[in-house]
């Protein structure tokens, strides 16, 4: 599983843009996006993780690595 912290989500809004952004990718499968925890996890898929920020940024909200012992 992948994770990423997502800054800038306020409502459900928010969440389905960011879900409907990262599910656009090709291959990706299993996502999930938490409003209170702000984070994005998904199953593994052929695709950097740079490309899911840039998928996220691309619609107005900041993404980084969860660099937390959660991530691993």
């Amino acid at each position: 599983m992948n994770k990423l912290k997502v800054d800038g989500m306020h409502c459900q809004n928010c969440v389905k843009a960011v879900t409907e952004a990262v599910s656009a990718l090709p291959g990706a499968k299993g996502v999930e996006v938490s409003l209170e925890k702000g984070e994005v996890t998904w199953e593994a898929m052929a695709v950097s993780i740079d490309k899911v920020i840039e998928a996220i940024e691309d619609i107005g909200f900041d993404a980084q690595e969860c660099k937390c012992c959660c991530s691993k």
